[in-house]
């Protein structure tokens, strides 16, 4: 039983979310069956880095004793999710000569190429965390997207090279292993998601995952079944809250609150005297003297204004990879920040593409994991699940795996060392 539970972990800003999966072991079933899905309160992180290794371990620890106690089994092991703003992507090539005389390319060939692409220079503070082929060469023929088995003398591979800082993977480690875990890999956390949400014809047209999370929105962008661009940007969700606070001088609190239930970003939907009684609101967030109505346009116009921004730097990290407009499979908003009214009509005006909401591509008996929220982790366990397949002989193409598993390596027998 054991050996078929995958784990997804999520580590977000605002909450730590853990979705449990069992894999049927028998070749002619592979399908995930989704048996737990469990969120708590984070504490210790911001923006995606590790503020303090002591309450990450204690919020991890509760997520994971919550999630035994729900599914009924130990878990050992988790797929984790990285998603830090210092996130760097470059793209590399890497060349080698055929090895068999007979000139036909091996998979043994398509690692060495790999290797080669990863000897580029990265900085002393940075680690590799995917090396994902986006096309091979063989001698002059272009665009190859799985060469193993064709012949040729000369092998190219055309990569992106996805890089982590150090020193934060290190303390995100070091948070996980504390709590008894052993860590399978580490995902960025939006090439995980799109497992989860984009569809392989969307992935062939030209697709994008943006997850706008509390304090971070992250990005992939997918054409022709290939990774093209991944970035994280630092605003997310609660610098609407902010801004909702500055702008009613409220507490944060009520804010918060207001958003949710009231907040919408299209202001021309309402008229300057459209009000809204929020007395009740303010008493139950015990700020009663604060304010007893607010502008229904104003708090659109704070709300929109924010979201426009957000959108806009989306666009700009599309205009780096010349595809701003032009992604035909459209743009899929997951994440706690997609819950605003209306964010789907900002995206598509700002963004001048079809824009929806992901949606889980498995069947989950757990609605949970139909929440924006947790595609994230469900993503995790796809992705898992397709490495765990590739190793019992399945191919599912899936990027970049184990790149990070030397840094584990070092940093778990590093810490087990400190144990008594």
């Amino acid at each position: 039983m054991k050996e078929q539970i995958i784990a997804g972990l999520d580590i977000g800003s605002t909450a730590i979310r853990l979705v449990v999966g069992q894999q049927k072991n028998n070749i002619e079933d592979d399908t995930i069956q989704i048996i737990g899905a469990i969120s708590v309160p984070a504490k210790g992180i911001s923006k995606g880095v590790v503020k303090s290794i002591e309450d990450v371990t204690s919020s991890i620890s509760a997520c994971l004793e919550r999630a035994e106690r729900l599914v009924g089994v130990p878990i050992d092991s988790v797929w984790v999710s990285v998603n830090s703003p210092h996130i760097k992507c470059e793209k590399s090539r890497g060349v080698v000569a055929v090895s068999k005389s007979d000139g036909e390319i091996s998979q043994d060939d398509v690692e060495r190429a790999l290797e080669a692409a990863r000897a580029l220079s990265v900085p002393p503070n940075y680690e590799i965390l995917h090396v994902i082929p986006v096309k091979f060469t063989v001698d002059n023929q272009e665009e190859i997207k799985d060469p193993v088995g064709m012949t040729g003398v000369r092998l190219e591979v055309e990569t992106l090279i996805i890089q982590g800082l150090s020193s934060q993977i290190k303390n995100l480690t070091k948070a996980i292993f504390r709590t008894g875990l052993d860590i399978e890999d580490l995902v960025l956390s939006p090439l995980a998601a799109a497992e989860a949400v984009i569809g392989v014809k969307q992935k062939e047209l030209g697709a994008a995952l943006v997850n706008i999370g509390a304090s971070t929105t992250s990005l992939s962008v997918f054409e022709e079944g290939e990774l093209l661009h991944t970035a994280v940007i630092p605003i997310g969700s609660e610098h609407i809250t902010a801004d909702v606070a500055i702008g009613l001088r409220c507490p944060i609190n009520l804010a918060d609150r207001i958003k949710k239930e009231f907040g919408c970003a299209i202001p021309a939907k309402y008229t300057k005297k459209e009000e809204i009684d929020i007395s009740e609101l303010a008493k139950e967030e015990d700020a009663a003297d604060e304010l007893k109505s607010i502008s229904r346009k104003y708090l659109a116009e704070i709300i929109e204004a924010r979201l426009e921004e957000i959108f806009e730097k989306i666009d700009e990290e599309f205009k780096k990879i010349e595809r701003s407009g032009m992604l035909p499979g459209g743009v899929f908003l997951i994440g706690g920040g997609t819950r605003l009214s209306d964010i789907v009509e900002v995206g598509k005006d700002k963004l001048r593409l079809p824009v929806a909401l992901g949606t889980n591509t498995i069947d989950a008996v757990i609605d949970k994991v139909n929440e924006t929220e947790y595609l994230n982790a469900l993503g995790l366990v796809i992705w898992g699940s397709k490495i765990i397949d590739q190793g019992r002989g399945f191919n599912f193409g899936i990027p970049g795996n184990n790149t990070i598993n030397q840094v584990l390596g070092k940093a778990k027998k590093w810490f087990k060392s400190l144990l008594p």
